[in-house]
């Protein structure tokens, strides 16, 4: 059944999607580009084919090198803080005062978790926050800043660690990966103010996007060991593009991290030449002989499947109330890290509590326990409790998958696996640099193992019923039902373990797991995607929106600029705060007031922004002047971070030049006709007024007069059939990874653009549903509304906010996926329905 998600969300989310911006990954192809493109010989191509190779081994290097400084800098920390409470407790267990060893734990806990804390909640580093991986796979600019992110990030992960909390280190490092990505391929330091001369052809976002789906496979591989693995976590989360030659490049920078990892941590441990350190996590090899599988347990797979679907599900549905409260009620920076520090403290207290009631006592002679707590156990035992929590996450999973039969007693495991599971929940959001991933392996492998040994106890001691081998199962199943990967979650947990006989229990638990858990709610990464506004592309168009057309979700007005424009009229379009176009259609005037002017092309704001910046433009009266020539090296040293309008001076003399965009201009930008050829002819208007009216808002169809304020001309009614539909639209942008698109008539005059405002990506699930056309008659030139923001908590039922208006007294419309029919209610004012 689907959760009952609220009306409404509160107005920060709003606030929120604001700050996405699409990304460009459809080149410029103007007359700079070319005549750049067509200088450059076969020499030069494989010089900068050399170059990303390059830049793909530094990833790899770079990579590498932070997840040893993280491993090495959380083990003597987290070791150090162990020790300091293991000995407080050995000292009061006899003399009395447990009470104040229970202070100290939790005070040491909530003070390191503060500074975590702190540097993510006041730095204004909301990208640095939990692992980052939603950011990253949506490939948000504002989660590169680069330097920053990256520092905090990877302080921030060291910090949640040694503070106790249930969180890994190995998700951040997919997010670092990225980051350090995203950072090198640009050769230069924005942070720093640093250029430094190299790369140069890489500062495009089509270029960036290769690589930091390159940075986020090192990240995997360098987390876990998994080279391969990191590849597939690339081509099935990561990637929004995909060839055979990035595969190599891709493959080539998580080769490169898991070595260097490896070589660094070899010689760190003593061993530099055994190598046998390939991830900050390495899961033991199993024993293939006593822990075979056979034909009778393939069921239990499927059974542990479910049950991991079913826990993952309830997982996330609480983790989306528990996040709404946050977004609602904890929002501002102190009352994070008072949370951040409660959360620590109670992490303590609760692991305190568990182990002074626990009285599960086991031998320390042939134990690799690194903390034996004895507590109330005799001489010579330790309490099997205290190995969970006295030890790091990822320690904890190795001694459950590997520690001998009658380790663990039966209700130890249960209670922890309770507690840790809603500890874990609160955990995961908190304005902290942690991950999910080991969290979630550790809550699997503890009831995986209270399953295995249930089973050895039904079947009285069989071989086969190892608790190890189910307790490897139960993790990935979990894992599984939380963040709903298959193909690559199967290599990396392969690979983890050195392991390929279990390649098909894995693969059968993971897949059982995501089936399941994909009938409640959405995976973990999806939903976090939308709770935090930022609206994402998916793969395929709703299943229900082939009634939809171009035409039925178009808004009014749009605004176009004119070949030869006033510098004033572009300063007033760009300055309009109401509006966050980046994209506006070119047209060419055109002296017969009765025709209607024709695309020539279309061009950025911040290909507008570099031109108003370099005074690109002649007066009025000497317009047979030529213009300041401009190259692709000043537009490339403005990327990414493009100067705002308000930082520009024009003055007023300055505003009456005239700015030709012929050369600067897309000439042939992609298009989709509003009327396919066979379709009626639309009436043109009387007048067309460029530049006239300011842009639409974020998202809103603004109430300005039209491009054509003259035109009364009653809508021609078309046939649904002769229109380009909403699904081929959509197919257009995920394709193509577009940016605009826009929307032609039969001779190529501009009728509206289709764009992605928030976020490169973004497609609505169901676009607006906004019905063209009022008492005044249907404008020609007028704006696709496929922006969000919006909200997909389930995949059975969609919940959107409407971009554009809808006339007066029409409503808004909401969508159930069960029914083929749409319903429209009266509202007033935005509403998420």
């Amino acid at each position: 059944p689907d959760l009952n998600y609220p009306n409404e969300i509160p107005h920060n989310e709003k606030l929120l999607s604001l700050k996405y911006e699409s990304l460009d990954y459809d080149n410029s192809e103007n007359q700079l580009f070319l005549e750049e493109e067509r200088r450059i010989n076969h020499a030069a191509f494989r010089t900068v084919e050399i170059k990303r190779w390059v830049i793909c081994a530094m990833i790899g290097i770079l990579t590498g090198l932070v997840a040893c400084f993280i491993d090495i800098v959380v083990e003597n920390l987290a070791g150090l803080k162990y020790r300091v409470v293991k000995d407080n407790i050995d000292k009061f267990t006899e003399k009395g005062g447990l009470s104040f060893s229970l202070l100290l734990w939790a005070t040491l806990n909530a003070s390191v978790v503060m500074v975590g804390s702190v540097i993510v909640a006041f730095i204004e580093c909301p990208s640095a926050a939990a692992h980052g991986i939603p950011a990253a796979l949506a490939m948000c600019p504002v989660s590169f800043a680069v330097l920053q992110t990256l520092v905090i990030k990877v302080c921030g992960v060291i910090l949640s660690v040694v503070g106790g909390l249930a969180v890994g280190k190995e998700g951040p490092m997919i997010h670092s990966g990225a980051v350090i990505a995203a950072g090198i391929s640009q050769g230069r330091s924005t942070s720093l103010k640093r250029d430094f001369k190299i790369f140069e052809y890489f500062r495009r976002d089509t270029e960036k996007r290769d690589f930091v789906s390159a940075g986020a496979a090192a990240g995997v591989s360098a987390a876990f060991g998994a080279p391969v693995g990191g590849v597939l976590f690339s081509l099935e989360e990561g990637a929004s593009f995909w060839n055979q030659f990035l595969t190599w490049r891709i493959f080539f920078a998580s080769m490169i991290s898991t070595f260097t990892l490896n070589s660094v941590l070899s010689v760190y441990h003593g061993n530099a030449w055994d190598l046998s350190s390939p991830g900050l996590i390495n899961f033991g090899r199993f024993d293939n002989e006593k822990m075979g599988y056979t034909i009778q347990e393939i069921p239990i797979f499927i059974f542990m499947g479910v049950v991991g679907g079913i826990l993952g599900a309830l997982f996330n549905a609480l983790n989306y109330w528990l996040t709404m409260f946050r977004i609602r009620y904890i929002h501002r920076p102190c009352l994070q890290v008072i949370e951040a520090m409660l959360v620590a403290a109670v992490t303590a207290a609760v692991g305190f509590v568990m182990i002074y009631c626990s009285r599960d006592c086991q031998p320390i002679q042939g134990s690799t326990v690194t903390y034996p707590l004895q507590l109330f156990c005799a001489d010579g035992e330790y309490n099997s409790m205290a190995t969970a929590f006295f030890n790091t996450p990822e320690k904890s999973v190795v001694n459950l998958f590997h520690d001998p039969p009658g380790s663990y007693n039966p209700m130890t495991l249960g209670m922890f696996t309770l507690m840790y599971f809603f500890l874990a929940c609160w955990t995961y959001g908190l304005t902290v640099s942690a991950g999910v991933f080991i969290p979630s392996l550790l809550i699997g492998a503890a009831w995986g193992r209270l399953f295995g040994i249930s089973l050895s106890y039904l079947t009285k001691g069989s071989i086969w019923a190892d608790p190890g081998k189910y307790a490897l199962m139960g993790a990935a199943a979990q894992l599984g039902g939380i963040v709903r990967m298959t193909l690559s979650l199967t290599v990396i947990m392969m690979e983890a373990t050195g392991n390929v006989t279990y390649g098909f229990p894995i693969m059968l638990v993971l897949m059982t797991a995501k089936i399941v858990g994909d009938y409640f709610v959405e995976g973990l990464y999806d939903m976090h995607i939308q709770l935090q506004s930022v609206p994402f592309l998916h793969w395929e168009a709703p299943v229900t929106s082939h009634s939809l057309t171009a035409r039925e979700v178009m808004s009014t007005p749009v605004t176009c600029l004119r070949r030869i424009e006033r510098v004033g009229t572009v300063v007033d379009i760009l300055s309009d705060t109401s509006s966050n176009h980046n994209g506006f259609p070119v047209v060419e005037s055109n002296p017969d007031a009765t025709q209607v002017a024709g695309l020539r092309g279309l061009i950025l704001r911040s290909q507008l922004i570099v031109l108003l910046k370099h005074k690109v433009f002649v007066e009025r009266a000497n317009l047979s002047l030529v213009q300041r020539r401009l190259k692709l090296k000043d537009f490339r040293d403005a990327y990414p971070r493009f100067p705002p309008i308000q930082s520009i001076h024009v003055s007023q003399d300055e505003r009456e030049c005239m700015i030709d965009l012929s050369e600067f201009m897309n000439p042939s930008p992609y298009t989709v006709p509003q009327v396919m050829p066979g379709g009626p002819a639309v009436p043109a208007p009387s007048e067309l007024q460029l530049g006239a009216g300011l842009p639409w808002g974020h998202g809103w169809a603004a109430e300005a007069s039209p491009c054509w304020p003259g035109m009364s001309q009653p809508t021609r009614p078309r046939s649904a059939l002769q229109e380009a539909s909403l699904p081929r639209v959509f197919k257009l942008f995920r394709a193509l990874g577009l940016r605009h698109l826009v929307v032609v008539d039969n001779r190529n005059e501009v009728s509206s653009q289709g764009h992605w405002a928030p976020h490169a990506g973004t497609f609505p699930p169901s676009a607006a549903w906004a019905p063209r056309g009022d008492a005044a008659g249907v404008p020609r030139l007028s704006l696709l509304a496929m922006v969000g923001p919006y909200v997909v908590p389930s995949p059975r039922r969609w919940w959107a906010w409407s971009p554009a208006r809808i006339s007066p007294g029409t409503g808004w419309g909401r969508k159930d996926w069960r029914s083929s029919r749409w319903r429209r209610r009266d509202v007033s004012g935005p509403r998420l329905l």
